[in-house]
């Protein structure tokens, strides 16, 4: 499966950096952290995916 995703320019330096320091591509290292998400136990995964929904909401409220 192939994704698109839109990061902040914060965000995408921040993701140039780890990767960089890693010895990774920007695309290597995010096609880990979704892995690793996804291989983690449900409940952890729950509460990832809320916090990432909780973040969206606070982001979209300042934006509004």
């Amino acid at each position: 499966m192939k994704l698109s995703i839109e990061l902040s320019a914060a965000q995408a330096e921040r993701l140039r950096r780890e990767a960089d320091r890693l010895g990774l591509s920007p695309e290597e290292l995010a096609r880990a952290v979704v892995a690793d998400v996804l291989t983690a136990p449900d409940e952890e995964f729950q509460k990832v995916a809320a916090d990432v929904v909780r973040r969206f909401e606070e982001l979209y409220r300042r934006l509004a």
